[in-house]
């Protein structure tokens, strides 16, 4: 429960209100648990107890296993892992996907890479409609403004128009953009008329006086194009689409701009409208991704370590684990998903509620290692103790969650199928790679050559 509740608990130090709030409500939720499993259920089955039928059945469940019969042959399967030959194997395999994974998750994306809404499917009738505009119309709702600040009253200061003219001239030279509006441009045709329509003059008249009856008349039928004191007024750049690859280049190209242009007296700052915001969210979203991804793993090292007492264990533990979160990322290419608002708290999710697996397996194996018993007897015991509820948690998790799969919501279905993954995928690493892992490190005849400490320690 505590490696859930720290799970969350990294997601607080991301910078997004969203999933600070996500972070407490669930925090608050794994509180709750520690509540209700640990004092309420045994003070209901004092009350409600366990009828003979089921005791006898469990009996005889367990009678059954010990056997190999029923469940029993799945054990006596898992049991296997727990010899050289299979051990070696399920290492080997499970380093070729970690490998082959980890090359497939270099090319994950940060932010949307669908068009339209990304809170519904491509297909939506929305999406098909925006769709539509986009390619017929130079209108989209994805607009990216770079606000551009003075000293009130130089908003149509002749070099600062001529900046930001050049401003949206390198933003019109991107594919992903249809059109710019600034006050820059609107100068223009007032220019032209003033001078009898003569196409000579369409453009920003260096002399002051015309241009600053040009900007009082464009101010006056657009006040969105500047602010009541001429000190702020944004350039805005009409996209295509809000893609991660887009957002990106519209951000360097701005950055760079403002990098080389922008003075004490006249400043271009990144940046608002509705992409300029999902520019902005995925920057701090690349940001956190890796930080928080370590202090999660972090945190679940320290609590595994204060378990187990023990380095080994916790190695045993954690790599199921990282094995898991690079296949995921990989899934998360093959997919098209990218690393959003909406799918990074499944990365913290899957590992706070991964490692449990290995706490359920781990804990038992290490209790019976500890009181004489080889590795094959102590897991074999372990995961008759335990393995149908790390099955049973797994098999439960992924049911209540691979449903989202099919919701006319976006986002909920990319959880919905991560989730799913996360959760059946660290049931089975748990249950294949910490007897083979311990082949190796938690085997006594293998941990006494290096003079560490022993298990029975």
């Amino acid at each position: 429960l505590l490696a859930d509740a720290v799970g969350f608990a990294v997601l607080m130090m991301i910078d997004i209100p969203v999933i600070k709030d996500l972070a407490l409500t669930a925090s608050i939720g794994v509180a709750v648990l520690v509540f209700t499993n640990l004092l309420l259920l045994p003070v209901l089955l004092s009350y409600v107890g366990v009828s003979p039928k089921a005791a006898f059945r469990s009996l005889r469940e367990e009678q059954e296993e010990t056997q190999g019969k029923g469940l029993g042959s799945v054990w006596s399967f898992l049991d296997r892992f727990t010899e050289r030959s299979w051990a070696l194997g399920a290492i080997m395999c499970a380093a070729m996907l970690a490998i082959a994974g980890f090359a497939v998750s270099l090319n994950l994306k940060i932010g949307d890479l669908d068009a339209g809404a990304p809170e519904l499917r491509p297909e939506s009738r929305y999406n098909l409609d925006n769709d539509f505009i986009t390619k017929n119309f130079a209108l989209s709702s994805d607009q990216f403004a770079v606000i551009v600040k003075t000293p009130p009253g130089d908003c149509v200061k002749y070099e600062t128009l001529v900046e930001v003219d050049r401003l949206g001239w390198e933003l019109r030279q991107l594919p992903s953009v249809q059109a710019t509006v600034s006050l820059a441009e609107s100068v223009r045709p007032i220019v032209l008329g003033s001078y009898e329509g003569n196409p000579k003059w369409l453009t920003i008249a260096r002399n002051q006086q015309t241009i600053n009856f040009a900007g009082v008349r464009a101010m006056d039928s657009n006040p969105d194009l500047a602010n009541n004191e001429c000190s702020v007024f944004p350039v805005i750049a009409y996209l295509a689409d809000h893609k991660s690859e887009t957002l990106d280049n519209v951000v360097k190209v701005v950055s760079d701009f403002a990098a080389k242009h922008s003075e004490p007296d006249r400043q271009f700052l990144l940046a608002a409208g509705s992409s300029g915001i999902e520019a902005a969210t995925n920057i701090v979203v690349k940001k956190a991704s890796h930080t928080m991804l370590y202090y999660v793993y972090a945190a679940v090292i320290v609590l595994c370590f204060i378990a187990f007492r023990n380095w080994r264990a916790v190695v045993v533990a954690i790599i199921p684990l990282m094995l898991t979160s690079i296949l995921c990322a990989a899934l998360m290419v093959l997919l098209g998903i990218g690393v959003k608002v909406a799918t990074l708290p499944v990365i913290a999710l899957g590992v706070g509620i991964g490692v449990d697996y290995s706490l359920y397996l781990l804990s038992v194996q290490l209790a019976n290692q500890r009181m004489g018993m080889s590795l094959p007897a102590a897991y074999k015991k372990a995961v008759q103790f335990t393995g149908r509820v790390v099955a049973l948690v797994g098999f439960t998790l992924g049911a209540g969650v691979v449903t989202w799969a099919w919701s006319p919501i976006k986002f909920q279905a990319d959880m919905g199928i991560l989730l799913t993954f996360m959760f059946i995928w660290n049931m089975l690493g748990a249950l294949v790679l910490v007897p083979a892992l311990s082949y190796f490190l938690l085997n006594p005849k293998f941990a006494a050559r290096d003079g560490s400490r022993s298990l029975s320690g």
